[in-house]
C-alpha cells in the first residue's frame, strides 16, 4: 500500500497569489511560506517554488520561508512576529488549531474558505452535541466568521462595528460563556453584543 501527498502547481500558484494579494489589500508587509521541503522535497518543493515565483511578482511585499515546526515553536513564543502565512492545507489545519489554543480555543476562531468563484465562512469547531440545545455554546467563532464574510463582501464598516462589540464584551469579562471561564448563557452573551451594535 502507498499513500501520495498531492500538491499541484496550479493550486500552489493560486494560494500563493491570494496570500500576496491579501497582504497588499490589507496593509500587511510580509508573507511567510510555511513548508517541510527539507523532507518533502518534491511536493513541498513544488509549493515553495510557486511561492518564490509569486513573490518575485510582488517585490513590494517582503517574502520569507520557514519550516512548519519552527513556525509552531515561534508562534507559541511570540505570535506577533508573523503577518501573513501561506502553506499547504494540512499545515494550515495544524497551525490554525495551535493558534486557536493561543487565543482561548476553537470557540473563538473564525474560518473562511475563499475561492476564485465564491467563498464559504464558518466556525471551525464541531457541533458539540454534548451541549446541544442547552444555551451553552460560545457563538464567537460563528459571529467572527460572519465578520470575515462582511469584509469579503467589502462591507467593512459593518464588520468593524460587530467585531468591536464582540471584542469589547469579551475584554470586559462580565458576560463570558463557560469555555472562557464565565457562567453566561449563549443567548445572554449574544444579546449583550447585539445591544452594542448600533
Amino acid at each position: 500500500m502507498q499513500s501520495i501527498k498531492l500538491i499541484t502547481e496550479a493550486a500552489s500558484r493560486r494560494v500563493s497569489e491570494y496570500a500576496f494579494e491579501y497582504a497588499k489589500s490589507n496593509g500587511r508587509k510580509t508573507v511567510t511560506a510555511v513548508h517541510k521541503a527539507n523532507i518533502m522535497r518534491l511536493s513541498d518543493g513544488l509549493f515553495l517554488q510557486s511561492c518564490r515565483e509569486t513573490a518575485a511578482r510582488h517585490p513590494e511585499i517582503k517574502y520569507k520561508e520557514m519550516y512548519l515546526d519552527t513556525v509552531c515553536l515561534n508562534m507559541v513564543q511570540d505570535p506577533s512576529q508573523f503577518d501573513v502565512l501561506v502553506m499547504p492545507n494540512l499545515y494550515g489545519d495544524i497551525l490554525s488549531d495551535l493558534c486557536a489554543g493561543l487565543v482561548g480555543g476553537l470557540g473563538l476562531t473564525p474560518s473562511g474558505n475563499i475561492g476564485k468563484e465564491g467563498a464559504v465562512f464558518e466556525s471551525v469547531h464541531g457541533t458539540a452535541p454534548d451541549i446541544a440545545g442547552q444555551d451553552k455554546a460560545n457563538p464567537t467563532a460563528l459571529l467572527l466568521s460572519a465578520v470575515m464574510m462582511l469584509r469579503y463582501m467589502k462591507l467593512n464598516p459593518y464588520a468593524d462595528k460587530i467585531e468591536k462589540a464582540c471584542f469589547d464584551v469579551i475584554k470586559e469579562g462580565q458576560f463570558l460563556t463557560a469555555d472562557l471561564g464565565g457562567k453566561t448563557k449563549c443567548s445572554v452573551f449574544t444579546d449583550e453584543i447585539c445591544s452594542r451594535v448600533s
